[in-house]
């Protein structure tokens, strides 16, 4: 099913879900007021020049793409969330580190716009 909207994929997810996607997209907003809402790859995203960040919920986590690539810094500190191609992977079953989700929307900001 395509999505036209962040609002219309979030109403599909389950409740814990959809209150976690909520939280990262008012938070992407509020530290990225110039990004705006897209789909891409039928996932919620945000757009500044370009897409430059995707969120979406799974069974049992929220991916969060792309991979970071310059940032090594905050790249070390996401290891226990990355996956082996870099995505992030947030299990439901845990606290989720919005301030550093925020930090990686900043930094994935900054990546797409300078290129």
């Amino acid at each position: 099913m395509p999505y036209e909207s962040h609002d219309a994929y979030i109403a599909t997810v389950p409740p814990e879900s959809r209150a976690r996607l909520e939280a990262i997209q008012t938070l992407v907003e509020r530290r990225l007021p110039s990004a705006s809402r897209c789909i891409g790859y039928n996932m919620p995203a945000f757009r500044g020049k370009r897409i430059f960040f995707y969120f979406a919920a799974f069974k049992k986590h929220i991916g969060i793409y792309p991979p970071l690539t310059q940032d090594v810094e905050l790249i070390a500190e996401l290891a226990p969330w990355r996956g082996p191609k870099g995505n992030l992977s947030f299990p439901l079953n845990q606290p989720l580190p919005v301030d550093l989700i925020g930090r990686v929307a900043e930094a994935l900001y900054r990546e797409y716009e300078a290129r």
